[in-house]
């Protein structure tokens, strides 16, 4: 049985967990002790101590070294997360000692990129020492983020979470969407189009539930059209863009900034208007939750790029 929280938090040690990070790297008890500064026999003894504490084995002692199981894997991840959470930690209190400078991790949906990249390079001009993690993904998985603390805020949509007033909000932008297609589909050139029109190309769409994917859904519903049955789902603006390199018959939908932003990578908007707009995103915290002053800073940057939200 793996032991209960309160006997970890007291019976571990960031330098064990170090320890843990040397053996994944090395296989080697030795090259191990060696790279946190400890004798092997100190090592083996605070390899011991670890497996106790956790109340199970993590390796396999094999003639090769040391191999970690399928929980040693588990804790070792979370010993690469608690590293580097601590590394984060002293890059921001040296920026908040300085008085400058300071790191701040965003997420963001695809739509909202340009935007994020636009007053981030504002952002830069009077910040030039700020350390930026930028996350790209769904806004249901932003929010995970965000409820971990792993993010500082979110452009995103509260709207598909089961508790959205766990988030303040604020209000950036409505979102046109263009259908998108290689500047080598039959139909790049013409002048005006329908959804019937694209009924029998490959589409690319957003997975299930996402506000995009409902706009689509919206869009055919309304046009008496079933949706696209063998349609290629994903959320990654890199895999959707390829795929569209890819297969001049391919058709997506993606927000207006992104589909211009495309237009050197030979993708286009075609002459198809969409009666929807995707939900409008915002910018995203936990509820009551002081911002940094990067933070702070990155949230007035965003405001200048939108002005007036409506």
């Amino acid at each position: 049985m793996v032991a209960p929280l309160s006997s970890l938090i007291s019976r571990l040690r960031l330098k064990q967990l170090r320890l843990l990070i040397a053996l994944d790297d090395h296989g080697s008890l030795h090259k191990a002790a060696e790279q946190v500064s400890i004798t092997q026999p100190g090592a083996t003894q605070a390899l011991n101590e670890i497996e106790s504490a956790f109340g199970t084995r993590l390796f396999t002692r094999t003639s090769q070294g040391l191999e970690p199981n399928d929980l040693g894997r588990c804790v070792i991840r979370y010993a690469r997360l608690i590293h580097s959470d601590m590394a984060h930690l002293r890059e921001e209190m040296l920026g908040i000692l300085q008085g400058q400078g300071g790191r701040i991790a965003v997420g963001t949906v695809m739509g909202a990129v340009p935007l994020l990249v636009d007053s981030l390079a504002r952002l830069r001009q009077t910040q030039p020492e700020l350390s930026v993690e930028i996350v790209e993904d769904t806004s249901a998985r932003l929010l995970g983020l965000i409820d971990q603390g792993r993010l500082d805020l979110a452009i995103c949509r509260t709207s598909v979470s089961q508790r959205p007033d766990a988030y303040d909000c604020l209000p950036l932008a409505a979102e046109a969407l263009r259908v998108v297609a290689n500047t080598r589909h039959p139909l790049a050139s013409a002048s005006r189009l329908t959804l019937a029109d694209l009924e029998g190309h490959d589409w690319i769409v957003y997975p299930t539930n996402m506000p995009m994917r409902r706009v689509l859904e919206r869009e055919f519903s309304q046009a008496g059209l079933d949706f696209p049955r063998f349609a290629i789902e994903t959320a990654s603006t890199f895999a959707t863009l390829t795929l569209l390199q890819q297969d001049p018959q391919r058709v997506a939908v993606l927000p207006q900034a992104v589909a211009e932003s495309a237009r050197g990578m030979g993708i286009a908007p075609l002459a198809l208007a969409l009666q929807s707009r995707s939900e409008p995103f915002s910018l995203v915290s936990r509820h009551n939750s002081p911002l940094s002053a990067p933070a702070r800073l990155l949230m007035e940057a965003l405001q200048v790029g939108v002005g007036d939200p409506y």
